[in-house]
C-alpha cells in the first residue's frame, strides 16, 4: 500500500500516540509495583519474625458462613492444622439451608477449640454478613477474653503458622488492624482471564503505599477475607454494630480505624493464606459489582469513569500498540526513519506493558501465561463497572448473603 508522502509524518505521529501512552502509563505502573514490593513486607516476613520471636496473646477467629457447604470442610481442616496455640474458632452459621452445619461439625470432630453459633434470622436494618460476625463475637465464649479478633471468610484456607506470622507482622509494623490480600485461586476461566484485572483495578484506587501511610496521604482499605484487630481497637470503633448496614464492611471498618482510632496495615499473603472468591461466573459478576459499587461510594458517574479508564488503558491502547507494528512496517518502505521509529516505540511500549503485567502476575501467583489475557480481562472488568453504574441508576437490587439490597446511588 502506497501512502501519500504528505500523509506520512501525520500518520507516523498518530500511530505513535497509543504506544507512547502505553509506555508512560504501564511504565509508571511497573515502577509503582516495584517500589511497593521494595518498601512493604509480605506475610513471609512475618513468618520469619514469628520464628525468631514467637508472638503471644489470645486470638479468637470468627468466620461467618451462609450456605458454605462447598468450602466449610476445607476451611475447618486448615484451621485445625494451625500451629498457634492460643487460638479459638467461632463459626457463625448464618441462616444456612444447606449442609453447612452438619459438614462443619463432622470436620471439627472433637476439637475443643471450635464453637458454633447458629443464627436463625437477620434484622432488617443489618447486612447479613455483618450481623453474622457481630453474633459470632457477642454470643461466643471464645471472644470474651480475646486479645485479638481475626475475621475471615469461609472460602479461605490458612497455612499452618499463618496466625502467628500475622501477629508478628502486626507487632513489627505497630498496626491496630492488619489485613491480608489473599493468594487467590486460578482454576476457572474467569479467574484466569478476569480476576487479576479486576483486582488490579481495585488496588489502583487503593494503592498499598497510601493504605499503609507510606506516601503521607492515607487511604483507608481492608480486605474482609482476613482482618486481624487488636481487641481494644475493635471495641473503640464500635465493632461491627457501628457498620451494621454496610455491604462492604471491611472498607467501612477500615475507615473508622483510619479516622484516628488506630493504624492500618495491608500486606500480601504471599502464599500463606488462600481464597477462592467465587464458584462461578455469575457469582463473580455479582460480587465484583458490589465491591466496585461500594468502593465508588455508590456514585454511578464515578463507576462509568472508571469503566472508560479500564477500557482505554487496559485494552484499547495495548491493541493500538500491537497494530502499530504492521503499520510501522508499511511506513518503512517509503520512509525508513519514521517507520522504524514507530516500530521501535511500539516494541518498547509492549515490553513495558508485558513487564509490568508479568510482575503483577507473579506477585499474585497467577499462571504466567495469563499475562497477555489482561487485554480481555480489562474489557470485561470495565463491563462489570458499567453494569454496576447502570444498576445504581435503575435501582436494580443486588443479591448477597441470602438477602436482597436496594442500593440507592449517592450521586447520579
Amino acid at each position: 500500500m502506497t501512502i501519500p508522502p504528505w500523509l506520512l509524518p501525520l500518520l507516523a505521529a498518530l500511530v505513535c500516540v497509543g504506544p507512547i501512552a502505553v509506555l508512560v502509563f504501564w511504565g509508571l505502573i511497573g515502577y509503582s509495583v516495584e517500589r511497593t514490593v521494595r518498601i512493604l513486607p509480605t506475610l513471609r516476613f512475618g513468618q520469619t519474625l514469628a520464628v525468631a520471636d514467637p508472638p503471644t496473646g489470645r486470638v479468637c477467629v470468627v468466620v461467618p458462613a451462609y450456605n458454605e457447604a462447598r468450602v466449610i470442610g476445607g476451611l475447618v481442616a486448615s484451621l485445625r492444622a494451625e500451629t498457634y496455640e492460643q487460638v479459638c474458632y467461632v463459626l457463625a452459621l448464618d441462616r444456612c439451608t444447606d449442609d453447612t452445619a452438619a459438614l462443619a461439625r463432622a470436620a471439627i470432630g472433637g476439637d475443643e477449640r471450635f464453637e458454633i453459633v447458629e443464627i436463625d434470622a437477620c434484622p432488617s436494618d443489618w447486612a447479613g454478613k455483618v450481623h453474622a460476625v457481630h453474633a459470632g463475637v457477642t454470643r461466643s465464649r471464645g471472644a470474651v477474653d480475646a486479645d485479638f479478633l481475626l475475621f475471615a471468610d469461609a472460602d479461605t484456607l490458612f497455612t499452618p503458622g499463618c496466625i502467628a506470622s500475622a501477629l508478628a507482622l502486626m507487632r513489627q509494623r505497630n498496626v491496630d488492624l492488619l489485613s491480608l490480600l489473599s493468594t487467590l485461586t486460578y482454576d476457572s476461566w474467569f479467574e484466569r482471564v478476569v480476576q487479576t484485572a479486576a483486582a488490579l483495578e481495585l488496588m489502583g484506587h487503593f494503592p498499598l503505599t497510601r493504605v499503609n501511610g507510606i506516601d503521607g496521604r492515607r487511604r483507608a482499605f481492608a480486605n474482609g477475607q482476613f482482618m486481624l484487630f487488636r481487641r481494644h481497637t475493635y471495641d473503640a470503633i464500635g465493632g461491627h454494630e457501628a457498620v451494621k448496614d454496610a455491604l462492604l464492611e471491611d472498607l467501612a471498618l477500615a475507615r473508622r480505624v483510619d479516622d484516628g482510632t488506630g493504624r492500618l496495615g495491608v500486606f500480601l499473603a504471599d502464599g500463606l493464606f488462600h481464597c477462592r472468591m467465587y464458584a462461578d461466573w455469575a457469582q463473580f459478576r455479582r460480587g465484583w459489582k458490589r465491591i466496585y459499587t461500594e468502593a465508588a461510594s455508590r456514585r454511578a458517574k464515578r463507576l462509568s469513569a472508571w469503566s472508560s479508564r479500564s477500557r482505554w488503558l487496559g485494552t484499547v491502547l495495548p491493541l493500538w500498540t500491537m497494530i502499530a507494528l504492521p503499520l510501522g512496517a508499511s511506513i518503512v518502505s517509503q520512509d525508513a526513519v519514521r517507520g522504524w521509529t514507530v516500530i521501535g516505540v511500539a516494541v518498547i511500549a509492549l515490553i513495558a506493558w508485558l513487564a509490568a503485567l508479568g510482575r503483577i502476575t507473579a506477585l499474585v501467583r497467577a499462571p504466567w501465561w495469563t499475562t497477555p489475557l489482561h487485554i480481555v480481562g480489562a474489557w470485561l472488568t470495565a463491563d462489570l463497572m458499567t453494569e454496576a453504574a447502570r444498576d445504581l441508576r435503575t435501582r436494580t437490587p443486588t443479591q448477597w448473603g441470602g438477602r436482597e439490597y436496594d442500593l440507592r446511588a449517592d450521586k447520579a
